[in-house]
């Protein structure tokens, strides 16, 4: 257990130093980490998680590309690795198809705004018994704004409601808030917080938060890491930290 933390460790603050280490091009355009970016991008990223059961290391590709001009589809496909039976289990936890329409953009005064209406279709590809996966098939339809500050900060609310057709009973409503402010040295910084509430479960309120610290290397690519804490007492897990590498095209 000692080791597997400090590895964990030790591969965030590799990828910190490479943050910082590699040299930066001025660059224009959106930024993938708003999920309401009109953007064509493909991340690998890596996520550990530790839960009061045992640990989740997720291995995932999340991308997105633009069908239309207002309508944009994104896709993830996890993986995962973990202990929360007892042993050590690792199977396809899910497969994430997201098709997100903008029916409306503009700005009104200094504001800009892109309002989004989705619809996302989670499969499950986990098993239960080793404690992968959610055991249910999902649709989860959503709406939120994207809303762009003259100090370029992007301010996005977002309500999804997560409902299964198929396994375990799944009836979850969840508010997302994100920020998302660029930095000097074509840096950004993004807070994700998510304040589900499980219809299901006696209103549980399994609530995170994410910081993700980023640089754009190029017009090509980007490296960022991510720190996650559950909060109250129905968190999903402790804490967690994570790192991608970002393509985008």
């Amino acid at each position: 257990m000692f080791l597997r933390h400090h590895l964990h460790r030790s591969i965030f603050g590799i990828c910190i130093f490479l943050l910082l280490l590699y040299p930066a091009k001025a660059l224009a355009g959106e930024n993938a980490s708003n999920p309401l970016a009109k953007v064509k991008n493909t991340d690998l990223r890596w996520q550990y998680l530790d839960t009061d059961s045992g640990h989740i290391n997720d291995f995932f590709v999340d991308g997105a590309f633009m069908a239309l001009d207002d309508l944009k589809i994104k896709y993830e496909l996890h993986y995962w690795e973990t202990d929360v039976t007892g042993d050590s289990e690792n199977d396809w936890e899910s497969l994430n198809l997201k098709a997100i329409y903008f029916p409306m953009e503009g700005t009104t005064g200094n504001l800009k705004y892109r309002l989004a209406l989705g619809l996302e279709w989670i499969l499950d590809l986990g098993d239960a018994d080793k404690g992968i996966g959610s055991d249910a098939d999902q649709i989860a339809p959503l709406a939120g704004i994207a809303l762009g500050f003259p100090t370029k900060t992007m301010v996005i609310p977002l309500i999804q409601h997560f409902m299964s057709y198929s396994g375990e009973d799944i009836n979850t409503s969840a508010f997302r808030l994100i920020a998302l402010q660029p930095l000097p040295a074509q840096m950004w910084a993004k807070l994700d917080a998510k304040l589900p509430v499980d219809w299901e479960n006696d209103e549980a309120i399994p609530a995170t938060a994410e910081l993700q610290i980023g640089r754009h290397i190029n017009e090509h690519s980007a490296l960022y890491v991510d720190g996650l804490v559950g909060l109250g007492g129905d968190k999903p897990y402790d804490w967690g930290v994570g790192t991608g590498i970002r393509f985008k095209y």
